[in-house]
């Protein structure tokens, strides 16, 4: 079908204004990539916009030489790795044993786990369960707390609910155990939701720095987000005095403000390696091709 006149002028403000979206969304990252490559001295004088200036690589050399924030990345990264694969692993058991109609007071353990969504007790009965499991200060408070979540969970039980008996049935017919049905049947197809389960758990690890606030006091099991989160802090704080303003960290020309900016571009290369292997289920049917009745 031909365009008309008025087809085109719709189609160019949709992309007018998708290009307009499109930049002010992603100009935030692309500014901070720009000032981690620029001359942390030179960047202070303002008026860097698109591309640095002054291109420097002192900022990357000293977040590498500084040991608090190499320390700070890696136990970010062991913490996203093992509290993502701890969460997967007992997300999809626990929501698979709630999904089957047989389980004997399923809808009462269902219950309790809605329940849990609308009522909390609060941050300082928490605080003392931790300290009586003996977790705080340790690397487990960021794992174990979060293992399960409530919302993960329900979108599990509802996914595994719609896969059909009839190949659960067809599995138990050639005389596979549970365990075998679960690892061989169900895991295979339910690759959408263990990848989009992953992702939003990882992302939520990765970002996390509350609980190093809260339950953390050594340093060295300070995550990259937390270490971010309080050089920030010290830059509003000290941002009113214009002798300090910049915090030179060493002799060479970087800032705090840069170095923060280089830790904002590490801290991204894994999620944006990481997202594209992943996006792919997200479109993907669930059951496609499956099974046929």
């Amino acid at each position: 079908m031909k365009k008309t006149r008025e087809d085109y002028i719709v189609d160019t403000i949709n992309y007018i204004l998708l290009t307009i979206i499109c930049f002010i969304t992603l100009y935030p990252f692309y500014y901070i990539v720009v000032c981690s490559f620029n001359d942390g001295v030179d960047l202070m004088r303002g008026g860097v916009y698109f591309w640095p200036r002054k291109f420097s690589l002192a900022s990357y050399k000293q977040f590498i030489q500084d040991s608090s924030w190499v320390d700070a990345f890696f136990m970010s990264v062991a913490r996203t790795a093992v509290g993502t694969l701890v969460s997967v692993t007992v997300t999809c058991i626990f929501s698979y044993g709630l999904s089957r109609k047989k389980l004997m007071f399923r809808k009462y353990y269902i219950l309790a786990v809605i329940i849990t969504m609308y009522f909390s007790g609060g941050l300082i009965p928490f605080y003392v369960l931790l300290r009586n499991l003996g977790l705080l200060n340790t690397f487990w408070v960021y794992i174990i707390p979060g293992t399960i979540n409530t919302f993960f969970t329900i979108t599990g039980i509802n996914f595994f609910n719609s896969i059909p008996e009839s190949i659960i049935e067809s599995a138990y017919i050639d005389g596979a155990k549970e365990f075998q049905v679960f690892s061989r049947i169900i895991i295979p197809v339910s690759l959408p939701f263990i990848a989009t389960l992953s992702l939003f758990v990882a992302v939520g690890h990765w970002n996390s720095w509350l609980d190093s606030a809260y339950y953390v006091r050594d340093k060295k099991l300070h995550t990259l987000a937390y270490k971010m989160m309080t050089t920030l802090n010290k830059i509003m704080a000290s941002s009113s005095d214009a002798n300090t303003a910049g915090q030179i960290s060493t002799a060479n020309t970087t800032t705090n403000f840069t170095v923060q900016a280089t830790a904002m571009v590490i801290s991204m290369v894994p999620i944006m390696c990481v997202y594209p292997f992943l996006q792919k289920y997200f479109v993907q049917g669930m059951m496609l091709g499956s099974v046929k009745e």
